[in-house]
């Protein structure tokens, strides 16, 4: 307290001081490593942690990521996971408690082109962050799945116990990542929770970030371009599935609601939980049509459609059943697709060509 002025301003500089030692003192996991936090889902995880209270140290390449979307990171490093050297520099000079990986080339069709992108990338950049992760001592990891680890399900919903074939190489290597995991966890003692998406979306609007893609391949940010004029019409990819209107079903889940069960998943491995796989979706199925309808009513755009021949193993329903992860972790959604659109809206009017302005 010596170095303290007794003047109000050190007072209040003293009172801070003592404010973040508790803090620290109360927080059983400081400092968490963000792979991929320049991305998309990423950049959110980073603003809930900061929020939190938790110090975050971003790694990402910025090969697809967005250095604008990184806002409040302690530490934002600019580099590749595959690069060994980098990485032990970035936990040998951070204490880390904790990893949360999202870093991985995520484009199915390019992954059914060019498997060995995604093998080098996803796979080889996992391999590297464990063993970083071994070295320095560090026993925590939740992993960003997705559920093409299913491939075509057998079921609705889809459950954590269902088959895992995949379909296309992207989802083969997060299959792959999640039996790594199981073997580093008996191997090194590494407890994993591994997390499988449905469909993300949305944006934080408070925070001024959202979804920025280059190529673009997902169903409401396309739906938005459109909106925006800046693409003629939003192709519907088959119009005869064994569906209500005909169009595929799949299941959208807020952005900031996913953050949320990666937090909760952090605690529940902070708390000592066993490894485990987890799907994050909102247990409520919606045709591409009504996606559409809804961005219309939001919009007030008259948004164009197109129909197009069916793309080749696209499923015709996919919902998830998040009952496990609201049993283990606590976690439910708790917003809707209406909100999922408005806050997609919000992004995408703001930002139409996306961070460059």
């Amino acid at each position: 307290a010596g170095v303290f002025k007794r003047t109000p301003e050190g007072q209040e500089a003293f009172l801070r001081f003592i404010r973040s030692v508790l803090k620290k003192e109360d927080a059983s996991m400081k400092t968490i490593l963000v792979a991929g936090g320049a991305g998309y889902i990423g950049s959110h995880m980073t603003v809930l942690l900061v929020k939190q209270g938790y110090e975050v140290v971003v790694v990402d390449n910025l090969r697809t990521g967005h250095w604008q979307s990184v806002k409040g990171a302690q530490k934002f490093c600019v580099g590749d996971l595959r690069d060994t050297a980098f990485l032990h520099r970035v936990f040998s000079e951070n204490r880390i408690d904790g990893v949360i990986n999202f870093a991985a080339c995520s484009l199915v069709g390019e992954s059914v082109t060019d498997p060995l992108k995604y093998y080098g990338n996803n796979v080889e950049g996992a391999v590297s962050l464990l063993s970083a992760m071994q070295a320095h001592g560090v026993d925590k990891i939740v992993f960003s799945s997705t559920a093409a680890a299913y491939g075509e399900p057998e079921k609705q919903p889809i459950e954590e116990c269902d088959r895992t074939e995949p379909t296309n190489p992207y989802g083969a290597t997060k299959l792959a990542i999640e039996n790594m995991l199981k073997w580093c966890d008996r191997a090194y003692g590494i407890r994993y929770a591994a997390l499988r998406y449905f469909n993300a979306a949305g944006s934080d609007t408070e925070a001024g970030i959202g979804e920025d893609h280059e190529p673009e391949s997902h169903l409401i940010p396309l739906v938005m371009k459109t909106a925006l004029g800046r693409q003629e019409h939003i192709g519907i990819f088959g119009e005869d599935y064994p569906t209500p209107d005909g169009t595929c079903v799949r299941d959208y889940i807020h952005v900031k609601d996913l953050a949320e069960a990666h937090l909760l998943a952090l605690e529940y491995l902070d708390r000592g939980g066993k490894s485990d796989v987890f799907n994050l979706g909102s247990g409520t199925g919606y045709s591409v049509r009504e996606i559409i309808d809804t961005a219309r009513r939001i919009t007030g755009r008259p948004i164009p459609v197109k129909a197009e021949p069916r793309r080749s193993g696209d499923p015709s329903v996919l919902i998830a059943s998040n009952k496990k992860a609201a049993e283990v972790l606590g976690w439910k959604p708790s917003r809707s697709l209406e909100q999922i659109v408005a806050d997609a809206w919000a992004w995408h009017s703001g930002h139409p060509n996306g961070y460059e302005g």
